[in-house]
């Protein structure tokens, strides 16, 4: 291969992964539905695994950086960690999988990043501690809608 094309090759290889990239910085929850129809499907789950506590705060117009925050307790790491896997799972099969995930090494908390839906997944110690609810002011024990 000349040198003319390498640098074709790599000219065409360098511009798929700045596709690539600016493709997945954007928002996609909102593009397959309604948000309330993503909302369901994860308060659904969430239920389904006996999460506790369940919490969904709408934030739009409060906040730039998502639409709703749904906030959830587990009763253990091990608890929490099967709560975020099979949301995540139930998320890909349903053609949601580009959710950003966090804090699956220690399970304390999970954050699931949707874009338009942030989801928080705590033991109770952890989010007794960062009291995300009063931050927003929503009460602890409101139910979730």
């Amino acid at each position: 291969m000349c040198l003319t094309e390498r640098t074709q090759t790599l000219s065409t290889e360098l511009s798929r992964r700045a596709e690539q990239e600016t493709a997945s910085a954007v928002r996609v929850t909102g593009d397959d539905g309604p948000v309330e129809a993503l909302e369901t499907l994860i308060l659904d789950s969430l239920d389904d695994d006996k999460a506790e506590d369940v919490v969904a705060i709408d934030l739009r117009g409060k906040s730039s950086i998502t639409d709703i925050m749904v906030i959830a307790s587990g009763r253990s790491a091990r608890h929490v960690a099967s709560l975020a896997d099979h949301l995540v799972r139930k998320l890909k099969e349903t053609g949601h999988g580009k959710a950003r995930i966090e804090g699956t090494q220690t399970n304390d908390w999970v954050l699931i990043d949707m874009g338009d839906i942030i989801v928080h997944i705590f033991r109770p110690e952890v989010r007794e501690f960062y009291n995300l609810e009063k931050m927003w002011s929503v009460e602890p024990d409101a139910s979730a809608s």
